[in-house]
């Protein structure tokens, strides 16, 4: 049975998790209705928190559902905003997983099968572990979640006049992909925060720099991750988080007269 957040999908026989004949049945199409996220970020540009927030709540729930899969856990392993598409009820999906084959070494860890799969060292979402071809698990998916919602809610952009605050820019943004990945994965770099962030409780950085920490063992489940953005969440809309911290000035004129 599918999900709300995640694609059906079929396991093949080699062992691996293929949705190649779901788009020959043509089970996209709902999914393909609102585009991609990287194609909504761009025409979207800037988001209030509490919208953005409840983005990476659909996808945590999409990954959650897959890594809780009986009896083995689907790693997607692909995780990026073109593989998160967007239906008609303005929910995201997480979709393109089981395109690659992997080798099972333990009940909960694997290896690439085919190590010069396309992807490979190209995806500047794509784990350290993965990228050197070592034995991975589902905190792989965490380390791409993490780059996600950093690109989603507190990404900056190099400009002429130092860095500009952009939501829906990638990771090392210009820089090409192959060479973020390198930065990335084998320099140990993370992309700069915001110096200081108006707009997101400092629970977020913290959960993005949780989810990118090098140590696999450090990385959050998606169980964990849920519970932490419905934290969140709930507390950014209960205390109108950016409407405390954009204050227009009549605002707070009329505040401090009356006390």
């Amino acid at each position: 049975m599918g999900h709300r957040y995640a694609k059906d999908v079929h396991l093949k026989e080699s062992n691996w998790w293929n949705t190649g004949n779901y788009k020959k049945l043509g089970s996209l199409g709902c999914y393909q209705y609102g585009g991609d996220l990287q194609s909504y970020l761009q025409k979207k540009g800037h988001l209030k928190p509490h919208k953005a927030l409840r983005l990476a709540l659909d996808i945590a729930r999409g990954m959650n559902y897959l890594h809780e899969c009986k009896p083995d856990p689907i790693i997607h392993l692909d995780l990026r905003p073109k593989n998160i598409l967007l239906d008609r009820g303005n929910q995201l999906k997480v979709a393109g997983f089981g395109l690659l084959q992997i080798t099972k070494v333990s009940p909960d860890k694997a290896k690439l099968a085919q190590p010069d799969a396309k992807i490979h060292r190209t995806s500047l979402y794509m784990a350290p572990e993965v990228y050197k071809d070592e034995i991975f698990d589902r905190s792989a998916d965490a380390f791409s979640f993490g780059l996600i919602l950093y690109e989603v809610c507190l990404s900056i952009c190099p400009c002429l006049f130092g860095f500009q605050m952009i939501e829906g820019v990638p990771a090392f943004h210009p820089k090409a992909p192959e060479d973020a990945s390198k930065m990335i994965c084998l320099e140990g770099l993370r992309p700069s925060f915001r110096s200081k962030s108006k707009s997101y409780p400092p629970d977020v950085k913290e959960l993005i720099e949780g989810c990118w920490d090098p140590d696999p063992v450090v990385r959050p489940t998606f169980s964990e991750i849920i519970i932490r953005l419905d934290k969140t969440y709930a507390k950014t809309i209960r205390q109108g988080w950016w409407k405390d911290n954009f204050k227009l000035p009549w605002y707070v004129f009329l505040t401090n007269s009356i006390l």
